[in-house]
């Protein structure tokens, strides 16, 4: 396989179960790897630079600045920069493309197609496959936005790749639960903000547009201004489990939609009922 001209920059806190995988997959494929640490207290540090990566620390206050970071602060010596987390890792076949591709590629980034895994299975329906995320970038065209549900943002033309890339997280059900329900207190937080400054960050929002753009869309038109809170992810899991065949992912795939796609949904509702009720009761 021919090597990639590209920088794999990894994000970690605590990774000592994903580390080892995370770098492999791509050590002898990319030009350069690098780990971008949040302070970890573990052995993640030493076990990538023992596997040869360079580790660089800079203290996490959201991802969407240290993705920022990465992007700015490392010495990168490509001119190709590739995002992955410590779960993530490459198919053999889009490694092949992306080494193939680069070389001649004329656009700014490319769309990489995420095949997500939850307790070992691959969730295959619901409207979760193919899910096309830009991580793939020429750095000096890329900024990060958002503080939560932060996504990379590219100056010019993006093209989208056929290959897969894996989301398949090993540290099992309580640690999920637990970074969800942290997730689920910032996106209550935020929705409250927006509601109450009228904040709209500008991002692409677009029915007819891609895939990222079609979802936003559907949050600022019709998610958070039409659809009841505390009712919508009923209706949400209702879509997602019975319209969009998530019933089709077996057993397993069922304890995901329903914690993704209604208990987590329900959970930022509550709490965001919860603060709107703190913050009327605090003036």
């Amino acid at each position: 396989m021919s090597k990639a001209p590209v920088t794999v920059v990894i994000l970690t806190f605590n990774e000592s179960i994903h580390i080892e995988r995370a770098i492999l997959n791509v050590k002898e494929w990319a030009q350069e790897v690098m780990i971008l640490d949040s302070l970890s207290t573990d052995d993640t540090c030493a076990k990538a630079e023992a596997l040869g990566a360079k580790v660089y620390y800079n203290k996490f206050e959201t991802y969407s600045k240290q993705r920022n970071f990465a992007i700015q602060q490392l010495p990168i010596p490509t001119e190709w920069m590739l995002f992955l987390d410590a779960d993530e890792y490459l198919f053999d076949d889009l490694k092949q493309e992306i080494a193939e591709v680069l070389p001649s590629a004329t656009c700014n980034g490319f769309y990489l197609k995420r095949r997500f895994y939850f307790m070992g299975k691959w969730i295959k329906y619901g409207g979760y496959y193919p899910t096309y995320i830009l991580r793939l970038f020429k750095k000096q065209f890329a900024k990060c936005e958002r503080e939560i549900n932060e996504h990379i943002k590219v100056e010019g033309e993006i093209k989208t790749l056929k290959g897969d890339f894996a989301d398949e997280n090993l540290k099992g059900l309580s640690s999920w639960i637990e970074k969800h329900n942290k997730y689920a207190s910032f996106e209550a937080q935020d929705l409250y903000r927006r509601e109450q400054e009228g904040v709209d960050e500008g991002e692409a929002a677009k029915l007819f547009g891609k895939q990222n753009e079609r979802k936003r869309w559907i949050v600022k038109k019709i998610w958070n201004p039409l659809m009841p809170k505390l009712i919508r992810p009923f209706i949400y899991f209702g879509y997602r489990y019975f319209f969009r065949l998530g019933f089709l992912d077996g057993r397993r795939g069922f304890i995901y939609h329903y914690l993704q796609g209604l208990w987590l949904w329900f959970l930022i509702d509550a709490k965001y009922v919860e603060l709107k009720r703190q913050k009327n009761e605090g003036k």
